[in-house]
């Protein structure tokens, strides 16, 4: 019996799966990054406008924020990986997006910096339930000779995601200002904005996603089981490999939306332009970025499917570190090479990110991917942890640049790693676009 394979925009789905889970699941993307991105976008300006923190002190505080962000995510992403083999990956995306609602509205209320920094762990709770799904997902839903493409379709979902962020939701602030606001108000309801949109996609997701396990063999067993497995599966080269890929690259996202907004609008700001002027300049850099991520993204996934992916990461972690220490070529980040160099950093922040997914799906066995997925989340926030911590201090020290020259120095490690493991990278047996979605037919 010939089995007819369903496809949408060019990927295979598994067996199960409908066009509607997977524009879920990649709407799971859109709706992530949308609020990933918009978090740190709207630091600078939560830091001016309503906390009224020096200048001199931001990049500090940006650097702090993001290190107990990632820290939350550290002590978190595996769990929730875990927790998703057993329990199914619907109800972890709902809860997500519920707590970034939640946190969505407290966070411009907050008091001082501590405050800020207790309800960024809030936050960060929410996007480590998130970030580790939406791309388990896009693997869960296809088959492996389409994982590649999934990926693609994946990044220009969450390229989409970031520039509705940069360039609609950052620019709130100074549409309700126009309206009387003063620049407290104005962040708080920008904030609340975005909460009940966050609410709405909790809604879809949950109406969207299969609500089946991907494995019958994981249910019962425990999570500290669970995480142990995705931690000796790094004993496989192509683990390892995606492992330390996704270190960088996560923390090349951090990179982009945090200090490049930082950078430009504190540039912005001393050359006369208002704080909601400052922080439209900054979403339109970083939304060059982003939209040059959207591009590259079909491309990257066309090619994941067609050629050896442990060889995809290493070319794409080379020209990611390129493109983020020509950042030490910018003397004025209001002027046309910034625009260049976002333009360069945008592309290698996606090929990053979108190489490194698809070899962990190839690399692992079903029951333990969202497992897996978990531990290599989990590896991009020590990533964000380290260039957070770093980037932030030399970035009052030293140079802007600063965390751009630590994200690129850091890539170029895992080529050198990359480089040496590539020929023992060999794809799990397991018979692909079966055993990994058999379970959903059932929902």
């Amino acid at each position: 019996m010939i089995r007819i394979v369903a496809k949408i925009l060019g990927v295979q789905l598994a067996p199960g799966v409908t066009r509607k889970n997977m524009i879920a699941a990649w709407s799971v993307g859109f709706a992530t990054t949308m609020f990933v991105v918009f978090i740190p976008t709207m630091q600078p300006y939560l830091l001016s406008a309503v906390l009224g923190l020096p200048k001199e002190s931001q990049g500090s505080v940006v650097g702090l924020l993001g290190t107990v962000a990632e820290i939350t995510m550290v002590l978190s992403l595996a769990w929730y990986g875990a927790l998703a083999d057993r329990h199914g990956r619907r109800p972890i995306v709902v809860a997500g997006f519920l707590i970034c609602a939640l946190g969505a509205v407290l966070f411009p209320f907050a008091g001082n910096a501590s405050v800020l920094v207790a309800l960024r762990v809030l936050l960060a709770l929410g996007t480590a339930a998130l970030g580790g799904m939406f791309g388990t997902i896009a693997i869960d839903y296809a088959t492996n000779s389409s994982r590649g493409k999934s990926y693609g379709v994946l990044g220009v979902t969450t390229g989409l995601g970031g520039l509705l962020a940069v360039f609609a939701l950052a620019r709130l602030p100074k549409l309700f200002e126009a309206q009387g606001l003063s620049a407290a108000d104005a962040a708080r309801a920008s904030f609340l904005t975005v909460a009940v949109l966050l609410v709405v996609a909790g809604l879809i997701m949950r109406a969207g996603l299969s609500k089946a396990r991907v494995s019958d063999q994981s249910r019962h067993i425990p999570l500290t089981q669970l995480i142990a497995t995705g931690t000796r599966l790094a004993r496989d080269p192509g683990v390892a490999l995606a492992y330390a890929a996704a270190f960088v690259a996560r923390a090349d996202l951090a990179v982009v939306s945090g200090f490049m907004a930082l950078w430009v609008n504190h540039a912005a700001q001393e050359a006369g332009l208002s704080e909601a002027a400052a922080l439209a300049r900054a979403g339109m850099i970083v939304g060059i970025a982003h939209t040059m991520a959207l591009l590259v993204s079909p491309l990257l996934g066309w090619l994941g499917d067609r050629v050896k992916r442990q060889n995809l990461v290493i070319v794409a972690q080379l020209v990611a570190a390129l493109s983020y220490l020509s950042t030490l070529l910018v003397s004025d980040p209001l002027g046309p090479a910034m625009i260049i160099v976002a333009c360069l950093v945008g592309v290698g922040e996606i090929a990053g990110i979108n190489t490194a997914g698809p070899l962990l799906g190839q690399q692992v066995p079903a029951a333990v991917r969202g497992s897996a997925f978990g531990l290599h989340s989990l590896c991009g926030a020590l990533g964000i942890m380290v260039v957070s911590m770093l980037g932030g201090w030399l970035y009052d020290v030293w140079i802007p640049a600063a965390p751009f020259v630590v994200a690129g120095s850091l890539g170029l490690v895992v080529v050198a790693f990359g480089l040496v493991v590539r020929n023992k990278v060999v794809p799990h047996p397991e018979h692909e676009g079966q055993e990994g979605s058999a379970n959903l037919a059932k929902a």
